[in-house]
């Protein structure tokens, strides 16, 4: 597929091995969650060596759901993160002031509305699509969302980032039909929660050069 470079984020790293690793398979960013209740939940002094150990040129995001500004803040500065990215039921008009760029999760489900995914745009740096389960977690569901859905909101937002289900074996065909800025993965390459699969992580890297490879994404957060 001809265009702009399709990038990569590996969610859910709990340790600065996996971190290393992530990077020298060619990811673009490493994720650390910081969410109690998820196998993948990193304190932040794992968080500070996993940041510490990862190349400066890939991105330390932090994924957070529904915590306040002032946590937000202090965990930005303590780990050193140069992004976040927030799963909860934050409001547009919570989004603004924040200590570093966002990108905003928003669940693809039955009840999925283009309407909810919009009233972001402006707001945040990007949106990424995750699959929503109804009485599940809010994201590292392994569940594959609608990537017909997903097209609706392609050309009505400046930075899309596609999650939910994504594997070596179908990330090519995902970024075929739904063409975003970026993919985020994290059970896709795990051979078990929270620990990354050298075999599997290169394979998906490979997956997406095949059809994503070309010139740096314009909308992907600096």
């Amino acid at each position: 597929m001809a265009g702009n470079r399709v990038r990569v984020k590996i969610c859910g790293i709990t340790s600065p091995e996996d971190g290393v690793l992530a990077a020298r398979v060619g990811a673009d960013a490493v994720g650390l969650v910081f969410w109690d209740p998820s196998p993948r939940c990193v304190d932040r002094e794992t968080a500070r060596r996993v940041c510490g150990a990862v190349p400066p040129f890939v991105l330390r995001v932090g994924v957070f759901v529904d915590a306040t500004r002032e946590e937000i803040a202090r965990t930005v500065d303590d780990v050193g993160l140069d992004l976040v990215q927030l799963h909860g039921h934050e409001p547009p008009e919570a989004l603004s002031g924040l200590p570093r760029r966002a990108l905003k999760a928003v669940g693809v489900g039955s009840s999925f509305s283009l309407e909810e995914v919009l009233r972001y745009e402006g707001h945040v740096a990007g949106v990424l699509l995750d699959a929503r389960v109804e009485g599940g977690p809010p994201g590292g569901t392994g569940q594959t969302l609608d990537w017909t859905r997903a097209q609706l909101v392609r050309d009505r937002v400046s930075c899309l980032v596609l999650a939910g289900g994504l594997t070596s074996r179908n990330v090519g065909q995902a970024i075929e039909i739904v063409r975003p800025d970026a993919v985020d993965v994290s059970t896709g390459v795990e051979s078990m929660p929270g620990r990354k699969d050298p075999g599997k992580l290169r394979a998906f890297l490979e997956a997406v050069r095949a059809v994503g490879d070309g010139p740096a994404s314009p909308g992907w957060p600096r």
